[in-house]
């Protein structure tokens, strides 16, 4: 094997910074699979070198990863997450590397998250020499199911995640032994560039709080210009985790794909949004094995393949922050999974006073690495809400369930947030799934919101995240209502009380049938989260009826061209359970050093989720060598 550095370019005259592992001549030119994303291949993501030395070396494939537009090495504007231009670049980059000499022409683009998003998003581009795709954790509904609104309703803890340290990355330096500019540019000249002119994603963000042409882009559910089902050709592999925020881009995707006639598989394990060779929960599995027969079936015309999805019913399970193994079984399912719909009465009326604060036992819906954490008992979460005890079905839930409800509220917004549980003889309650609807949005989370008329009865639906699951013999199904779930999404603005007069619950129960178990090279005997330097905690300020939510990940390691760094990322987020007034503070630090050269960038967050608004404060600094260089600061208020 031998590795490279390499300049693509891309018809603006720009080229895209990449690595290339390549294999030994002697094999001739093979496949090339490609990985593109904007954190830094050459020193805060150098770690995935190893996954790459490992396709090339023991599988013969070419690889290539890209630091996308404007971040890393890559020059141009890091405008925002799957900007237009990289639907240009990355076709640009695919066809250059289908015609070096080392490349049989055939490439596979695969990644997890953001670059399972973009390996979506460029099937629809159809570029000729894509042959096929593997989408790890990744959605095809940038409104509702990605890292920023849910249900209509702004997830608050992840602005303290990934909306706020995308501010700090996209302003970090290229790389100086890596960076080649294409006008002459130092390294340090284009640092400079990025800081003065790099705007935080996160504004955007925030200001698109209504669904529409922004997030139609890129989103295969929606449709819009740059993406729809029907666009995708090329073979599709879908990866979902059943404790990972991204599960919906599963049963329904592959339903559509099906229906379009694209070769695909759906293989949907009990992961967090981490590996699922050494993700938590287990089991784990050799996901390499699975991602390499994938792209010899369709690169190199090995195998055969047959559309299906292969799916891990969990079972009943006590739940931990840092579960290492869940119980269940797999099963090899059609594209379609044959279901019959059960509707389970739900007696009412109910009147529910909220409490602001109740979710905080099922924190984060995209948990992937400590310090975010699985679900933990929710039972103090349940005692807060309307419950209902029903005796669980015979066979495994399999798909979306439905909430159905007729409700009135006592202010003009509210939201519903409805959980589906599976309780033990001793109380303990675990998760099941989930869902939540700001009820603004009570005529369609895509159409537009209009406030409620207080005292007014509206009929609502509520669909929870997909999920499959039975529960064991002498257990009982839980459901949930609440009026929050905090710090997940936010809370209402105000002080509400609701009032259920009817409701129900439609389960997709899977029919009885002969279901193959599909086998699995084995992964890792245990997850490899550690919580070395990390920390999770919540705090009731008793007289200050203040509820508050932290989180602290720090971590020093070396990187590649005699480098070391430290990332550092402190997260509070709080609210007043008299006012329902919230806050969201954020602060990371990126340090990063190379012979000669230290950088360092600090940047901060504040976000008051008022009544009115969302009022926002962000600032960066920078320092190099010790001296600072850089100073800004953002300041905005957004309409509700």
């Amino acid at each position: 094997m031998r590795v490279e550095e390499t300049r693509i370019p891309v018809r603006d005259g720009l080229f895209l910074a990449a690595t290339l592992y390549l294999p030994d001549q002697s094999a001739g030119p093979q496949p090339c699979l490609v990985e593109a994303l904007p954190y830094r291949k050459d020193d805060l993501t150098s770690s995935y070198a190893a996954s790459y030395e490992s396709l090339c070396e023991r599988h013969s494939y070419a690889v290539c990863r890209i630091d996308v537009r404007g971040t890393g090495s890559s020059p141009g504007d890091a405008l925002d997450e799957y900007q237009e231009a990289e639907q240009t670049d990355l076709p640009d980059a695919i066809a250059w590397l289908a015609e070096q000499p080392w490349c049989d022409g055939q490439v596979g683009m695969w990644g997890t998250s953001y670059s399972g998003f973009n390996s979506l998003q460029i099937a629809c581009e159809r570029p000729p020499a894509l042959k096929a795709i593997c989408a790890i954790y990744a959605t095809d509904d940038r409104w509702t199911d990605d890292v920023h609104w849910r249900g209509g309703a702004l997830r608050l803890v992840d602005l303290v995640d990934y909306d706020h340290y995308m501010t700090p990355m996209c302003v970090l330096p290229p790389v100086p032994a890596v960076w080649d500019s294409p006008d002459g540019r130092s390294w340090y000249d284009e640092w400079l560039r990025r800081l003065e002119t790099n705007e935080p994603w996160v504004l955007t963000w925030l200001r698109e709080h209504r669904h529409g042409a922004y997030w139609d882009h890129g989103s295969l559910r929606l449709g819009g210009t740059t993406a729809g089902y029907e666009r995708i050709a090329c073979p599709t592999m879908i990866v979902a985790g059943w404790a990972d925020g991204y599960r919906n881009n599963s049963f329904r995707t592959v339903a559509e794909l099906a229906r379009h006639g694209t070769p695909h598989r759906l293989l949907a394990g009990p992961w967090a949004h981490a590996d699922p060779t050494t993700a938590m929960p287990g089991p784990r599995i050799d996901f390499e094995a699975e991602l390499v027969a994938w792209f010899d079936r369709w690169l190199r015309g090995r195998g055969d393949h047959e559309d299906r999805c292969d799916v891990f019913v969990r079972s009943s399970t006590r739940p931990e922050i840092d579960l290492d193994l869940h119980d269940g079984a797999w099963l090899t399912l059609p594209s379609v999974p044959p279901v019959t719909e059960a509707t389970l009465d739900l007696t009412a009326p109910v009147s529910l006073e909220v409490a602001p604060d109740v979710g905080t036992a099922a924190w984060i819906d995209c948990a992937g690495h400590l310090p975010w954490g699985l679900s933990g008992d929710q039972r103090l979460d349940d005692e807060r809400s309307v419950t209902w005890e029903i005796d669980p079905p015979p066979g495994p839930v399999v798909g979306h369930p439905v909430l159905r409800a007729r409700v009135w509220a006592t202010v003009p917004a509210a939201s519903l947030s409805v959980k589906v549980c599976d309780v033990f003889p001793d109380g303990t309650s675990a998760l099941v799934t989930r869902g939540t609807l700001d009820l603004t949005y009570r005529d369609g989370v895509h159409g537009e919101p209009s406030p409620l008329v207080p005292g007014r009865e509206y009929e609502v639906e509520v669909v929870l995240d997909a999920c499959a699951y039975q529960w064991a013999p002498g257990q009982t199904l839980r459901v949930s209502v609440a009026g929050s779930d905090w710090p997940n999404t936010v809370a209402p603005p105000e002080p509400v009380t609701l009032h259920l007069r009817t409701a129900s619950l439609t389960l997709p129960l899977l029919d009885e049938g002969d279901y193959p178990t599909p086998g699995f090279g084995p992964g890792a005997e245990h997850s490899s989260e550690s919580v070395e330097g990390v920390s999770w905690s919540i705090h009731h300020d008793v007289l200050a009826r203040r509820t508050s939510a932290t989180t602290r990940s720090d971590s020093r390691y070396l990187t590649p061209y005699d480098g070391t760094a430290h990332e550092l990322y402190l997260g509070e987020v709080s609210v007043d359970r008299r006012t329902f007034a919230q806050r969201a503070d954020a602060h990371t630090t990126f340090e990063l050093t190379w012979p000669g050269t230290e950088v360092v960038v600090r940047s901060g967050m504040t976000v008051d989720v008022t009544a009115a608004g969302y009022d926002v404060r962000i600032w960066t600094h920078a320092a190099h060598n010790g001296e600072e260089i850089s100073s800004r600061t953002w300041q905005e208020s957004i309409p509700r």
